[in-house]
């Protein structure tokens, strides 16, 4: 009979990557615990000390097996460890050493979810013999009854969780008697009281236990049931309020286990804790794969703004650097692109990014830098920056259109778009003339131009280079054997689609090409999505197993383009972070800055 391509599965049912029940996601009645207790001669966890062990292995309530031995701790037990248990060294003599023991007792853990009452103490004690004798630890999944019950169990109900306090609350067959079978058994008894009283709290399985002894919020126990029901497939999740408003956008490759996470102990973000107490459901929304899905939440958060998004909710906020159209070029930052015949690069994610690349232009190409609307018939009179030699004063007209255009407008085009070596040399020169004067400060502002500058023109290369095709189609395997589908036009996602295992990709490609959202490019670099999706499509389309498929033209970048300064731009980057830092207080290091200037 042939499997269906998906299957809707609950928790209870989820298998592990080798195909067996996680135990994680088994009832707690379908649970196998081993429920332990040891006694010990007081001391710090170092290997030895322990003077009795006791465990109970149990199952849906009834008893499997039992586990009980004293152990020679190989040093006098304390007077008043033995008035507390009753355990003398005489009783001790002839029992064996720990590490005679313990083959036996990671036998009958095997398998199975450890349980004791104040955990962490018992479990250092086992963990410290195991190193110390040379055993393997062997990791079992650990529920502590006596943090369960602080959880579940209200001060007006018992004054404390100590287990003899919760032994005597639940009726507990055995009372504690610092013992270790007797106190083991007493804890068997308190641990099942305790899953009884946990399924007013929703916890039905072990991985909600061990999640819900945890230091969860209120908040997040109460609304822990918005994560019930979603599927475990690749997708975008969306956190709605009571009308229905958007309040947080996200993505996994496992929206079930993903939204889970928000209601455990690791989610610690005070926005979320807020967010979460606003919403009243989560939607899913399924993809066909982790692109997809990563693709949908960036446009879902451009589209609503969740306030509880902090990345990607403004696309429409980015600037561009423009030479302008007029006869005297000049840069203008502005925040649309006009379908004319001006140069733009960027986009910028602020203003001030822009600007600080406009300078680092600035300080290599002979562009104005005044806002007026000049004239060819009369001059305008010149700022300082002509007298300072730092403009070819276009305003007087002591320079013409086409000699402006040749050195200041044609080589800002031609870096952008082509080949920056003449900025990117002229400002490695400055920054080199600087650094041999001692002049550090000067030069670190200009390096940080030249990052600016450098950073927004290879983004820019790389971006255009698959905008520019009308349709791009690839594929990638998944991890069932299956292929991840993508057609791309000018630089968005168009459609997605996994092909099915063990059968031919094509007809599922050729399904989803003529299915494919139909995409009219604008003007610009990015002329039909936004920058941060073209990246992320980018990121795909470049992993080692990506194939491309079919494209509608070459692929190509500039053969001498700004991605050769790659290097250069990453050692700037680090130089400006402060990994190695140009510009230090100490005159003693200013040689070692001037050879990180020159990168």
């Amino acid at each position: 009979m042939a499997q269906p391509a998906y299957v809707q599965g609950t928790l209870d049912t989820l298998l592990a990557a080798d195909g067996s029940v996680d135990p994680a996601a088994l009832s707690l009645a379908d649970t196998t615990f081993v429920v332990l207790d040891l006694e010990t001669t007081g001391g710090a966890a170092d290997g030895g000390g322990v003077t009795e062990i006791g465990a109970v292995k149990v199952r849906g309530g009834e008893e499997l097996g039992v586990f009980a031995t004293l152990v020679n701790p190989g040093e006098r037990i304390p007077a008043f460890i033995t008035v507390l248990t009753g355990i003398t060294d005489a009783m001790l003599a002839p029992a064996p050493p720990i590490e005679s023991v313990l083959p036996s007792l990671l036998e009958f853990l095997r398998g199975s979810v450890l349980v004791a009452h104040n955990a962490p103490y018992d479990v250092g004690f086992l963990k410290a013999a195991c190193a110390r004798h040379g055993y393997q630890w062997p990791g079992p999944r650990v529920l502590d009854t006596a943090a369960v019950a602080r959880r579940a169990l209200t001060r007006d109900e018992v004054p404390n969780r100590k287990l003899g306090t919760l032994a005597q609350f639940f009726h507990a067959r055995v009372q504690p008697t610092h013992r270790a079978l007797d106190d083991a058994r007493a804890t068997v008894d308190v641990l099942h009281g305790l899953i009884e009283r946990l399924g007013s709290f929703r916890v039905h399985t072990l991985g909600d236990a061990i999640e819900f002894a945890k230091a969860v919020t209120p908040t997040q126990r109460r609304q822990r049931h918005l994560a019930e029901g979603l599927p475990h497939v690749p997708g975008v999740y969306v956190f709605r309020a009571a009308d229905d408003r958007p309040l947080y956008v996200g993505t996994s490759k496992d929206i079930a286990t993903r939204v889970r996470s928000y209601f455990t102990a690791s989610e610690k973000r005070a926005r979320i804790s807020e967010m979460l107490a606003a919403a009243t459901r989560v939607e899913a929304v399924e993809c066909a794969h982790s692109l997809e899905a990563e693709v949908r939440e960036l446009r879902l958060i451009a589209a609503h703004a969740p306030p509880y998004n902090r990345r990607s909710k403004y696309p429409e906020r980015v600037v561009w650097l423009k030479l302008t159209t007029e006869v005297y070029p000049r840069l203008s930052v502005v925040r649309r692109l006009a379908d004319d015949d001006a140069a733009y690069l960027g986009p910028f994610s602020s203003r001030r990014t822009a600007e600080l690349a406009a300078a680092g232009v600035y300080d290599a190409l002979p562009l104005r830098q005044c806002g007026h609307a000049l004239s060819l018939r009369t001059p305008t009179p010149a700022c300082a920056l002509a007298e300072l030699g730092r403009c070819p004063a276009p305003c007087e007209h002591k320079i013409t259109p086409e000699a402006y255009a040749e050195t200041a407008a044609l080589p800002f085009r031609t870096a952008i778009h082509g080949d920056p070596e003449i900025v990117v040399a002229a400002l490695m020169g400055r920054i080199e003339a600087l650094s041999e004067v001692r002049r550090y400060e000067e030069a670190a502002v200009l390096r940080s131009r030249l990052i600016a500058l450098l950073r927004a023109t290879v983004r820019m290369q790389r971006l255009a280079a698959l905008t520019r095709l009308a349709e791009v189609v690839a594929a990638r395997r998944d991890t069932v054997g299956g292929w991840e589908i993508v057609v791309v036009r000018h630089g968005r996602l168009a459609a997605a689609a996994t092909s099915p295992p063990r059968e031919h990709p094509r007809p599922t490609l050729d399904a989803v090409r003529m299915t494919a959202e139909t995409v009219l490019p604008g003007p610009g670099p990015v002329p039909a999505a936004s920058a941060e999706e073209t990246e992320r499509i980018l990121a795909w389309l470049e992993r080692p197993d990506t194939r491309l498929v079919e494209t509608s033209g070459d692929w190509v970048s500039p053969v001498r383009g700004a991605a050769r300064f790659t290097a250069l731009l990453n050692r700037a980057e680090a130089a400006a972070s402060g990994k190695d830092s140009a510009v230090r207080s100490s005159v003693t290091d200013r040689s070692d800055d001037a050879r990180s200037l020159r990168l």
